[in-house]
Protein backbone atom coordinates (compact mmCIF):
# COMPACT_ATOMS: atom_id res chain seq x y z
CA UNK A 1 0.00 0.00 0.00
CA UNK A 2 1.36 3.42 -0.83
CA UNK A 3 1.06 6.43 1.71
CA UNK A 4 1.41 9.67 1.05
CA UNK A 5 1.64 12.66 3.64
CA UNK A 6 1.32 16.20 3.08
CA UNK A 7 3.46 18.31 5.04
CA UNK A 8 4.03 22.00 5.73
CA UNK A 9 1.53 25.02 6.24
CA UNK A 10 -1.73 25.64 5.70
CA UNK A 11 -1.63 25.54 1.97
CA UNK A 12 -2.78 21.61 3.06
CA UNK A 13 -4.38 22.45 6.45
CA UNK A 14 -7.04 24.28 5.90
CA UNK A 15 -10.32 23.38 7.52
CA UNK A 16 -10.50 25.96 9.48
CA UNK A 17 -11.10 28.16 6.07
CA UNK A 18 -13.86 26.25 4.29
CA UNK A 19 -16.51 25.50 7.53
CA UNK A 20 -18.95 22.87 5.86
CA UNK A 21 -16.96 21.75 3.12
CA UNK A 22 -13.94 19.42 2.77
CA UNK A 23 -10.40 20.41 3.35
CA UNK A 24 -7.66 19.78 0.71
CA UNK A 25 -6.88 16.49 3.09
CA UNK A 26 -10.78 15.14 3.12
CA UNK A 27 -10.78 15.40 -0.74
CA UNK A 28 -7.43 13.84 -1.43
CA UNK A 29 -8.23 10.79 0.51
CA UNK A 30 -11.65 10.62 -1.51
CA UNK A 31 -9.88 11.07 -5.09
CA UNK A 32 -6.75 8.61 -4.30
CA UNK A 33 -7.19 5.04 -5.56
CA UNK A 34 -7.94 2.81 -2.53
CA UNK A 35 -4.54 0.96 -2.30
CA UNK A 36 -3.15 4.33 -1.24
CA UNK A 37 -3.67 5.92 2.22
CA UNK A 38 -3.18 9.84 3.60
CA UNK A 39 -1.92 11.76 6.35
CA UNK A 40 -2.09 15.50 7.09
CA UNK A 41 1.00 16.84 8.84
CA UNK A 42 0.95 19.91 8.05
CA UNK A 43 0.49 22.95 10.64
CA UNK A 44 -1.32 26.18 9.41
CA UNK A 45 1.15 28.62 10.36
CA UNK A 46 4.17 26.76 9.74
CA UNK A 47 7.60 28.28 8.69
CA UNK A 48 9.85 25.97 6.21
CA UNK A 49 11.66 25.51 9.46
CA UNK A 50 8.68 23.64 10.84
CA UNK A 51 8.99 21.04 8.36
CA UNK A 52 12.04 18.82 10.50
CA UNK A 53 9.30 18.77 13.55
CA UNK A 54 6.93 17.30 11.26
CA UNK A 55 9.52 14.83 9.69
CA UNK A 56 9.77 13.22 13.16
CA UNK A 57 5.94 12.32 13.50
CA UNK A 58 5.94 10.40 10.22
CA UNK A 59 3.76 7.03 10.12
CA UNK A 60 4.59 3.86 9.73
CA UNK A 61 4.67 2.85 5.87
CA UNK A 62 4.79 6.65 4.15
CA UNK A 63 6.05 6.22 1.24
CA UNK A 64 5.55 9.75 -0.15
CA UNK A 65 5.78 13.21 0.93
CA UNK A 66 4.22 16.29 -0.73
CA UNK A 67 5.65 19.59 0.97
CA UNK A 68 4.10 23.11 0.59
CA UNK A 69 5.80 25.69 2.40
CA UNK A 70 7.02 29.08 2.42
CA UNK A 71 4.27 31.41 2.08
CA UNK A 72 4.40 31.92 6.06
CA UNK A 73 8.23 32.83 5.24
CA UNK A 74 7.20 35.27 2.73
CA UNK A 75 4.50 36.87 5.17
CA UNK A 76 6.80 37.46 7.60
CA UNK A 77 8.61 39.67 5.61
CA UNK A 78 6.35 41.85 4.27
CA UNK A 79 6.36 44.63 6.60
CA UNK A 80 9.86 45.56 4.57
CA UNK A 81 8.03 46.75 1.69
CA UNK A 82 6.35 49.74 3.57
CA UNK A 83 9.86 50.40 5.07
CA UNK A 84 11.51 53.82 3.94
CA UNK A 85 14.61 53.01 1.26
CA UNK A 86 17.56 55.75 0.61
CA UNK A 87 17.96 54.25 -2.86
CA UNK A 88 17.14 51.09 -5.18
CA UNK A 89 20.57 49.45 -4.32
CA UNK A 90 19.71 49.49 -1.04
CA UNK A 91 16.40 47.72 -1.63
CA UNK A 92 18.27 44.95 -3.92
CA UNK A 93 20.61 44.43 -1.21
CA UNK A 94 18.01 43.94 1.67
CA UNK A 95 15.80 41.26 -0.76
CA UNK A 96 18.97 39.41 -1.52
CA UNK A 97 20.07 39.02 1.73
CA UNK A 98 16.66 37.78 2.32
CA UNK A 99 16.65 35.24 -0.47
CA UNK A 100 19.73 33.43 0.58
CA UNK A 101 18.39 33.28 4.12
CA UNK A 102 15.50 31.32 2.91
CA UNK A 103 17.57 29.61 0.42
CA UNK A 104 19.37 28.05 3.58
CA UNK A 105 16.22 27.57 5.08
CA UNK A 106 14.70 25.45 2.13
CA UNK A 107 17.74 23.73 1.11
CA UNK A 108 18.46 22.69 4.68
CA UNK A 109 14.35 21.08 4.67
CA UNK A 110 14.78 19.65 1.43
CA UNK A 111 17.68 17.90 2.60
CA UNK A 112 16.19 16.51 5.57
CA UNK A 113 12.93 15.41 3.84
CA UNK A 114 15.61 13.18 1.23
CA UNK A 115 17.32 12.03 4.27
CA UNK A 116 14.17 9.86 4.97
CA UNK A 117 14.19 8.24 1.52
CA UNK A 118 10.38 8.89 0.55
CA UNK A 119 9.31 9.78 -2.71
CA UNK A 120 8.88 13.64 -2.10
CA UNK A 121 7.33 16.47 -4.16
CA UNK A 122 7.22 20.08 -3.57
CA UNK A 123 4.73 23.02 -4.24
CA UNK A 124 5.53 26.59 -5.38
CA UNK A 125 3.61 29.96 -3.45
CA UNK A 126 0.37 30.90 -5.00
CA UNK A 127 0.27 34.88 -6.37
CA UNK A 128 -3.04 35.28 -7.34
CA UNK A 129 -4.20 35.88 -4.34
CA UNK A 130 -7.09 38.63 -4.57
CA UNK A 131 -6.10 42.15 -3.63
CA UNK A 132 -2.18 41.02 -3.62
CA UNK A 133 -0.63 43.80 -5.07
CA UNK A 134 1.99 43.98 -7.86
CA UNK A 135 5.10 44.33 -5.20
CA UNK A 136 3.97 41.63 -3.17
CA UNK A 137 3.56 39.10 -6.33
CA UNK A 138 7.25 40.54 -7.20
CA UNK A 139 8.47 40.02 -3.91
CA UNK A 140 6.60 36.58 -4.25
CA UNK A 141 9.08 35.55 -7.30
CA UNK A 142 11.88 35.65 -4.80
CA UNK A 143 10.88 32.99 -2.43
CA UNK A 144 9.68 31.03 -5.97
CA UNK A 145 12.68 31.14 -7.90
CA UNK A 146 14.69 29.58 -4.62
CA UNK A 147 11.59 27.13 -4.60
CA UNK A 148 12.38 25.88 -8.22
CA UNK A 149 15.83 26.10 -8.30
CA UNK A 150 16.37 24.08 -5.02
CA UNK A 151 13.93 21.48 -6.29
CA UNK A 152 15.56 21.09 -9.38
CA UNK A 153 18.72 20.32 -8.22
CA UNK A 154 17.29 18.26 -6.06
CA UNK A 155 15.86 16.52 -9.36
CA UNK A 156 11.91 16.26 -7.47
CA UNK A 157 8.80 17.25 -9.27
CA UNK A 158 7.17 20.63 -8.39
CA UNK A 159 3.61 21.82 -8.17
CA UNK A 160 3.42 25.34 -9.50
CA UNK A 161 0.36 26.03 -7.11
CA UNK A 162 0.72 29.58 -9.37
CA UNK A 163 -1.27 27.76 -12.23
CA UNK A 164 -3.29 25.57 -10.47
CA UNK A 165 -4.73 28.28 -7.90
CA UNK A 166 -5.46 31.07 -10.40
CA UNK A 167 -8.77 32.36 -10.16
CA UNK A 168 -10.12 34.03 -6.97
CA UNK A 169 -12.68 31.30 -6.58
CA UNK A 170 -9.92 28.86 -5.72
CA UNK A 171 -9.16 31.30 -1.93
CA UNK A 172 -11.67 31.03 0.84
CA UNK A 173 -13.66 34.64 1.69
CA UNK A 174 -12.64 33.64 5.56
CA UNK A 175 -8.80 34.32 4.65
CA UNK A 176 -7.87 35.63 1.19
CA UNK A 177 -4.96 33.89 1.74
CA UNK A 178 -6.00 30.39 2.26
CA UNK A 179 -7.19 27.60 -0.36
CA UNK A 180 -11.12 27.53 -0.72
CA UNK A 181 -12.83 24.31 -0.74
CA UNK A 182 -12.78 24.86 -4.99
CA UNK A 183 -9.01 25.21 -4.82
CA UNK A 184 -8.38 22.73 -2.44
CA UNK A 185 -9.76 20.39 -5.34
CA UNK A 186 -7.73 22.06 -7.91
CA UNK A 187 -4.43 21.25 -5.49
CA UNK A 188 -6.18 18.00 -4.74
CA UNK A 189 -6.09 16.93 -8.72
CA UNK A 190 -2.60 18.38 -8.86
CA UNK A 191 -1.42 16.13 -6.30
CA UNK A 192 -3.24 12.65 -7.43
CA UNK A 193 -2.06 13.72 -11.07
CA UNK A 194 1.92 13.43 -10.03
CA UNK A 195 1.65 10.52 -7.54
CA UNK A 196 -0.43 8.59 -10.60
CA UNK A 197 2.00 9.66 -13.46
CA UNK A 198 5.52 10.65 -12.17
CA UNK A 199 7.81 8.02 -12.54
CA UNK A 200 10.47 9.12 -9.37
CA UNK A 201 12.40 5.97 -10.10
CA UNK A 202 13.64 7.65 -13.24
CA UNK A 203 12.21 11.25 -14.08
CA UNK A 204 13.89 14.37 -12.64
CA UNK A 205 12.32 17.41 -11.87
CA UNK A 206 8.79 18.11 -13.49
CA UNK A 207 5.92 21.34 -13.60
CA UNK A 208 2.81 19.71 -12.62
CA UNK A 209 0.13 22.09 -12.54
Amino acid sequence: MNHVVLLGDSIFDNASYVPGKPPVIEQLRRQLPSSWQATLLAIDGDVTRGVASQLTRLPEGTTHVVVSTGGNDALSYSHILQEPAHSVASVLERFAAIREDFRSDYRQMLQTVLRGRKQAAVCTIYDAVPGLDRMSVTALSLFNDIILNEAFDASIPVIDLRMVCDKPSDYSVISPIEPSAEGGAKIVNAIVNLLENHDFQTQRSVIYT
